[in-house]
């Protein structure tokens, strides 16, 4: 779901909120964007 749309279902007063507490992030996939970066830059 889009962190506004989760927002606005909430009914969160700032998308911060909703980012702090409902969007998390996995070491896997911070690796797996850092490769689509640097297949963009073709940095390797």
């Amino acid at each position: 779901m889009k962190p506004k749309t989760l927002q606005t279902i909430l009914g969160h007063s700032s998308i911060g909120i909703t980012m702090n507490l409902y969007v998390h992030t996995t070491e896997e996939q911070k690796h797996k964007e850092i490769d689509l970066v640097a297949d963009a830059l073709k940095v390797i």
